[in-house]
């Protein structure tokens, strides 16, 4: 109901205007140009038309956005500005945009020295660890002082290594001595882990030490390109480091001097985006040697500006309404309190062109229902203040400013179930008078206190569960009128109706009406004889007919199934009500003193952070399941394609266009 009409329209224009017009479509923002490659398979297109764009400007757009990205990441890491929370796009009119364009010619040189520093920057970095590795191996060996190069003399050998701690060094240095007399075995460190060892034997001995070390796990370690002692090349390494360090700090001047140019790369950055992204639509069109070929969508409001773009041009075009039974791209239209849980629909799959856009029917019940839950005015208050502070503050857009403008109601409807059940921030008002003042002040709730009555809610939720399902039913049964199938929303619709009620009346209804069971009874049966008779009419011979309706009969338990689903609203709206008692117990427990005071605040203030926190997650996701389930499963069909026009996706300032 709420999704926007769109109409197809297909284009040939001149291609040497071709450049203006996707300049003019992108700031019209209203074209979606599809892919013609099914085209290029086509014999009868294939003959007079070819593929346009050029994939190699793309790729080489794509390059500069992919460094300008480095740039700034760069420039970001050495801000030291007050960022703000949020990140949000600044706006710019498009004529300040070309301008700023234009006076900022040598913005591509700011963004090249950048890429060059931080390039430099991550050689020494490089450099800086590999010399902070080559200390931290020379470490264990800076009190030997034989130079690290040396390895023999003429008839002797020197061999340095690791030996794993596994056993003691004097049992090893004792069964040496019982193998040679002639091996001199020196510990020069040890930690942990290993004992570090040199030793001096006979060149013609060399491998039977060798031998005898492998059985201790030793490892023979060389310095080869090292000269001189461990400690003469630490002295080295450290001077070395200390060299990088000073170039790195100029390094850092430097681009710290170059962040006043963050936001002139910004805005090159964004050029190149536009650039790409006009490039890349290329590649969806058809040329020829002097024309251009674009088929896509428009919406339906938006074929007058369109109109006007292409007449300006020149252009050859068709605009009509899509052919029967033809998918085509989404865009849903909803007022400015139905709009924001889009994003809830959109969580679950965009609907089908062909089906309704169900958010318009789901926002006043997840609304409800997540309030339900959470139920508390503190909690709501807070949530819908903060939300709305930081949608003033900040305008944060797209999906994040629909999921705040969503807990902005939430939270409203969360601090009216808090007055109708009497919570603020559970008990806490209580337990702190009670503490402070050794007064019984409570907050009367309005209509009924849950922990109290919690089959009345409980009756009450299963009541909200009807009242949501036969909403789902309702739905459903508009479809099938609108596709001329009015009978089968009687039988398949209305007939579920009058059963389900007529079972609700005969079982509870005295409880309410005297002698309305009676009616029940008689609804349940001439009803449930109308679902056996309709139910199997798609059969083909009278028994099957029959059985599929009696069959049918047990689709209720599925009905009952989903009903009881809403027993949730009042699982989680104990469960808030409960920790918030038990926090206030805790915070109580440290009497009327100045440290149980102080006990009382930090539990209050951990305890309903946390209380907060995960019952807002909670309601959160159950209140978009019963959306998912139990509402979408009567009539909802998703897989429908988002409207993607041509539009400038800028990342760090929005174009406005000025009015002329």
């Amino acid at each position: 109901m709420t999704i926007v009409n769109m109409n197809k329209i297909n284009i040939i224009g001149l291609d040497s205007i071709k450049t203006e017009l996707i300049k003019k479509i992108m700031d019209l923002g209203v074209v979606e140009i599809s892919s013609q490659d099914t085209k290029l398979t086509d014999s009868e297109w294939i003959t007079y038309v070819k593929k346009d764009g050029n994939e190699n400007v793309v790729f080489n757009l794509d390059v500069k956005i992919s460094q300008i990205n480095e740039v700034l990441n760069t420039l970001e890491m050495y801000d030291t500005s007050k960022r703000p929370l949020f990140s949000t796009r600044k706006t710019i009119s498009s004529s300040e945009f070309i301008k700023a364009l234009e006076e900022n010619d040598s913005v591509s040189e700011d963004a090249a020295k950048v890429l060059e520093l931080n390039k430099s920057l991550n050689e020494l970095c490089s450099e800086q660890n590999k010399i902070e590795a080559a200390i931290l191996s020379l470490k264990p060996w800076s009190r030997y002082d034989i130079p690290l190069n040396m390895t023999e003399t003429k008839n002797t050998s020197i061999i340095i290594g690791a030996i794993p701690n596994i056993i003691e060094i004097d049992e090893i240095k004792s069964r040496l001595l019982q193998t040679t007399d002639r091996c001199f075995m020196n510990l020069i460190d040890n930690d942990k882990d290993q004992y570090y060892c040199s030793f001096i034997c006979l060149t013609e001995e060399k491998e039977d030490i060798l031998e005898f070390l492998k059985q201790y796990g030793f490892s023979a370690v060389t310095f080869k390109e090292l000269s001189g002692t461990a400690a003469e090349n630490i002295i080295q390494y450290e001077n070395s480091l200390k060299e990088i360090s000073a170039k790195k700090e100029t390094i850092d001047n430097s681009i710290t001097e170059l962040v006043s140019f963050k936001e002139e790369i910004q805005l090159y950055h964004d050029q190149l985006i536009i650039e790409r992204d006009k490039n890349k639509i290329l590649n969806n069109m058809l040329k020829t040697d002097t024309t251009f070929y674009i088929e896509g969508w428009i919406p339906e409001v938006s074929k007058e500006n369109v109109q006007g773009v292409l007449d300006e041009y020149e252009c050859w075009y068709d605009i009509k309404q899509p052919e029967e039974g033809e998918e085509f791209p989404v865009l849903m239209n909803n007022n400015s309190f139905v709009q924001p849980f889009e994003a809830i629909t959109e969580l679950y799959s965009l609907p089908s062109s062909s089906n309704i856009d169900p958010t318009v029917f789901m926002a006043p019940f997840y609304c409800i229902f997540f309030g339900l839950m959470l139920a508390d005015i503190g909690y709501g208050a807070v949530m819908s203040i903060l939300c709305f502070l930081v949608l003033k503050k900040f305008k944060p857009e797209g999906g994040m400013q629909k999921l705040l403008k969503v807990f902005f109601y939430c939270g409203i409807s969360t601090a009216f179930w808090g007055v109708m059940f009497g919570s603020m921030f559970g008990d806490a008002i209580s337990a702190a008078a009670k503490l402070l003042f050794n007064s019984d002040f409570t907050i009367k709730p309005l209509w009924l206190n849950p922990m109290e009555e919690p089959m009345t809610l409980l009756i009450f939720s299963f009541i909200f569960g009807v009242i949501h399902l036969f909403t789902g039913m309702a739905v459903n049964a508009y479809m099938l009128i609108r596709d001329g199938r009015k009978l089968d929303a009687v039988f398949d619709i209305g007939f579920w109706y009058g059963f389900i009620i007529g079972i609700a009346l005969w079982l509870f209804g005295n409880i309410i009406i005297p002698g309305s069971d009676i009616v029940g009874r008689w609804m349940t049966i001439v009803f449930g004889i109308g679902l056996v008779l309709t139910q199997g009419r798609a059969k083909t011979n009278v028994i099957s007919k029959l059985v599929s309706g009696v069959l049918s009969l047990y689709d209720i338990t599925g009905y009952l199934s989903d009903i009881l689903s809403y027993s949730r609203l009042l699982a989680l709206g104990l469960a808030t009500g409960v920790v918030s008692s038990v926090v206030s117990i805790l915070g109580s427990m440290g009497g009327r003193n100045i440290l149980g005071i102080l006990l009382f605040v930090v539990a209050m203030a951990i305890g309903h952070s946390f209380n907060f926190a995960i019952n807002a997650l909670g309601a959160f996701v159950h209140a978009a399941r019963l959306q998912y389930v139990e509402f979408f499963g009567k009539f909802y069909e998703g897989g429908g394609e988002a409207f993607n026009p041509l539009i400038k996706k800028t990342k760090y300032y929005k174009i406005i266009k000025e009015d002329i």
